[in-house]
């Protein structure tokens, strides 16, 4: 396991925002993409529109992808208004809109909420994109103001409690002369 370069969190809601390039992590309500779900068993409450899946449950849009155990989809009368996804852990990718790798991120919960355009990675939360790792036991990302907040958890003996990162030196480049350069 690689070790990890420790930063205040404030350090590290501005590292991550700025790492997290995709100004929309999350679904689309407004897309034109439909949201798949598939399951080994599913329950819809219409009167409370609340639709429970169990049993390796995927939901797609487009190619935004979560995993999970289990997913409850909140639905009223403008639309999907929240995910909940359990999972050991459950697991949410999307490729960035620069097309510069994917957002890798698994958590034992994910939530997102439309009403608060935020996504919230809950125990053991790890999020990767382009070789930078961030770690925490709670992990927020407003997509609208691209803001993360994380916090840190308990020292459990398996962990340090703490909210953790890797970031990766900027790529290099070749010079005319053959030698390696930073960027």
């Amino acid at each position: 396991m690689r070790p990890f370069i420790r930063y205040p969190s404030g350090v590290l809601a501005a590292l991550l925002a700025m790492t997290l390039g995709s100004p929309a992590l999350a679904f689309d309500m407004d897309s034109d993409q439909p949201i798949t779900v598939s399951a080994d068993s599913a329950r819809l409450d219409d009167s409370k529109g609340v639709a429970t899946y169990t049993g390796d449950v995927i939901l797609t849009q487009g190619k935004t992808r979560l995993t999970a155990e289990r997913v409850v989809l909140y639905r009223n009368d403008e639309g999907l208004k929240r995910i909940e996804a359990s999972g050991t852990p459950a697991h949410y990718t999307q490729p960035s809109r620069e097309g510069q790798g994917e957002t890798d991120a698994r958590a034992l919960n994910i939530t997102w909420s439309a009403t608060d355009r935020q996504l919230t990675f809950e125990r053991e939360a790890v999020i990767e994109q382009n070789g930078n790792l961030f770690r925490g036991d709670l992990i927020h990302y407003d997509t609208v103001r691209r803001v993360v907040t994380a916090e840190g958890g308990e020292d459990t003996g398996s962990g340090t409690g703490r909210v953790e990162m890797v970031i990766q030196p900027r790529s290099t480049r070749q010079g005319s002369d053959g030698s390696t350069e930073s960027q």
